[in-house]
């Protein structure tokens, strides 16, 4: 294993971790300036697994370090300590892509506890870049997406008309293109247009172009897109959204190559291959008289189904982690990493957006998240888990009795378009009622706090009875609880259960 490097003019830290990461078999290497850090790292070809660094130091800051760091090894976990705890400090660390701030004095234990958390971030950071050469156009590993994948091969070399359905954000866009970059029009143009965007005034115009005076406004001849795509391939998307005149236009193009421009009275060829794309069940707007059936067999040549992401939720770790370094290219910062904790808690979301949808929380936390590593605790508000926890009622508010809680998973959630499973009737056992008592007793005075004492008597009783359980081993009791290491710590801290 790789050694957690250590930097810090200070021999007694130096000393401290070195001892304590040993205990924890954990090797280490120590350094008093980043001067000594950067000579080593341009000589030596075993670089750190973590590198661990002081603010203030001389010859150099832990900062400065950090930026060149960065620059040869950005992905290696950089922890920044000080013991000048200011604001400046913690947005300079964090700006520059550390793993996370660490202000002294700092208790030993969470100390290791962090390293050991940097080093699994690095061990994964090291798998990734061995399976990523370069970010390919689609990403997915479900059975599912297999089979797309397994189209859009077969249709390499045909210019076959292709139909994509799929739920509003599940990324039938770049199903298209794919089809267009592996296919013999390759070379020439990839034109897409949302025909439900588009005002149904504008949209003829917009399709094929209009003559110099064929409207007010018309100042000047204008080419539509189908002669924009001439020799390569044209995107209708939502096309169940068009207006019925329009589909007899289009139609006609499809089955002989030939239109009008809008106020033109000369034919225009083109060459063009069509992929439509729609949400929509067509052969229902067939049957309720809305979509033409002549079209819907023009264009239903060979369809592609494009699963919604909660057909796919083993895909949701790799879809993340691509959704948050492609953000922070776009933000020109440094790409944030997300907890397997996290990672768990957004594989119980249904995505009714889909990608799309996984794509904007990405945006929001390369915005938003408080530290470059995402914890559960920092997803936004509309990741919900389908799990309710019903916390038991300790006799006294001050002296949490060592009860043992009871989860009760609300009815199951079955995530289709199809419907939800019922809840079933549940008769509240003797700790629920008075659970149900309690909560009572206290919405009957003017207290404004009654969801986080109930909350605090809750989380103290299975912290409790899980320590107990495990005879005082955190990290034991973190994982019987399903909760992560760093978060039955700040618990205990956060309900003033520390040991005395």
């Amino acid at each position: 294993m790789k050694p957690i490097w250590i930097v810090d003019d200070d021999q007694s830290i130096r000393f401290v971790l070195e001892k304590a990461l040993l205990r924890e078999q954990l090797p280490s290497r120590s350094f008093t300036n980043a001067r000594d850090v950067l000579l080593a790292l341009e000589e030596d070809d075993n670089p750190p697994q973590v590198l661990v660094s002081d603010i203030r130091m001389p010859g150099g800051s832990g900062l400065e370090l950090l930026d060149k760091v960065k620059a040869k090894f950005p992905g290696l976990p950089v922890i920044i300590m000080t013991a000048y705890s200011d604001l400046d400090s913690a947005v300079s660390a964090f700006q520059g892509g550390a793993f996370e701030y660490m202000p002294k004095p700092f208790d030993l234990s969470k100390a290791v506890e962090l390293i050991r958390r940097a080093v699994e971030e690095s061990q994964r950071e090291e798998v990734r870049e061995e399976l990523t050469v370069d970010t390919p156009e689609m990403l997915g590993q479900a059975p599912a997406m297999q089979d797309v994948f397994r189209a859009i091969g077969r249709l390499s070399q045909s210019n076959v008309t292709v139909m994509i359905t799929g739920e509003s954000g599940s990324g039938k866009e770049l199903v298209a293109r794919a089809l267009h970059k592996h296919s013999p029009r390759a070379n020439g143009p990839f034109v897409a247009i949302n025909t439900a965007a588009i005002p149904k005034d504008l949209l003829e115009s917009e399709l094929f172009g209009h003559e110099r005076g064929a409207f007010t406004g018309a100042q000047t001849m204008r080419r539509g897109r189908f002669e924009q795509a001439d020799g390569g391939t044209l995107f209708l998307d939502e096309i169940g959204d068009m207006p019925f005149d329009l589909q007899t236009r289009l139609l006609r193009v499809l089955s002989d190559g030939h239109f009008y421009r809008v106020g033109g009275h000369s034919a225009v060829k083109t060459n063009v291959r069509v992929i439509a794309a729609t949400h929509q069940n067509l052969e229902q707007r067939v049957k309720d008289g809305v979509f033409r059936e002549d079209l819907f067999h023009r264009l239903n040549v060979i369809r592609l189904r494009l699963p919604a992401l909660r057909e796919r939720l083993e895909d949701i770790p790799m879809l993340t982690r691509h959704f948050l370094q492609q953000s922070a290219r776009q933000l020109g910062v440094e790409p944030k990493r997300i907890s397997d904790a996290a990672l768990l808690w957004l594989g119980k979301f249904a995505f009714p957006g889909n990608v799309r949808q996984l794509e904007n929380i990405c945006h929001w936390l390369t915005v938003m998240a408080p530290a470059q590593v995402i914890e559960a605790k920092d997803l936004p508000p509309e990741v919900a888990v389908d799990e309710i926890l019903i916390p038991a009622s300790p006799a006294s508010p001050a002296s949490p009795a060592p009860v043992a809680p009871v989860a009760v998973p609300t009815a199951p959630v079955v995530h289709t378009a199809v419907a939800v499973e019922a809840a079933t009737p549940h008769t509240p056992q003797a700790w629920e009622q008075g659970l149900i008592e309690e909560a009572n007793a206290l919405l009957a005075t003017d207290r404004t706090d009654v969801w986080d004492v109930l909350t605090a008597r809750f989380e103290s009783c299975l912290i409790h009875s899980a320590l107990a359980a495990t005879r005082g081993r955190r990290i034991e009791a973190a994982q019987k609880l399903g909760i992560g290491r760093n978060t039955i710590t700040r618990k205990i801290q956060e309900l003033g259960l520390e040991e005395n």
